[in-house]
């Protein structure tokens, strides 16, 4: 049983790094650059929601791994209540959940970004022209959304290995 949810959340991860893929594709000759960018945005935010998709759905794994059918959509906090705060699954995603470069916190990051409307950008004048700031906001960059895809992966494939060993 566990295994179709390993599938199903390895599909999610599959769809994230296919739109991934097409945010780096040559666009057609003649195609609008307008179009080129709502089409690389789209991609972004898609592959961004598939890998929240799929952190969600590994939470439910790792429920149904432990036998246990929770209701709705889980939280860490609820998995720990229901599995217990002592299981290795428990203690290695709070571990990435206060580390600040993981996977884990990156996806908190994407999805707090995500559920918010974008920043209202000044007018640039000659007048106002001081310096240059970066827009504050996690990495949304292929490779760092890569790399988390990656890593989910990664702890996806060794928690299915090891509880495919019993």
């Amino acid at each position: 049983m566990a295994s179709q949810w390993y599938s199903l959340v390895s599909q999610k991860l599959f769809l994230a790094s296919t739109l991934l893929d097409a945010t780096t594709l040559t666009p057609k000759k003649g195609s609008a650059l307008t179009a080129q960018t709502l089409q690389q945005e789209a991609s972004t935010q898609g592959s961004i929601e598939l890998l929240l998709r799929a952190r969600q759905l590994l939470l439910v794994m790792i429920a149904r791994l432990y036998q246990k059918r929770p209701e709705g959509p889980l939280s860490l906090a609820d998995l720990s209540s229901m599995i217990g705060d002592q299981a290795p699954e428990i203690v290695s995603l709070t571990t990435l959940e206060r580390e600040s470069e993981s996977w884990w916190n990156h996806l908190d990051q994407l999805e707090t970004a995500q559920n918010r409307p974008p920043a209202a950008r000044k007018t640039v004048s000659s007048e106002n022209i001081i310096a240059v700031s970066a827009e504050a906001g996690p990495d949304r960059s292929v490779q760092s959304l890569r790399k988390t895809l990656e890593a989910i992966k990664q702890f996806t494939d060794n928690l299915e290995e090891q509880h495919g060993e019993w």
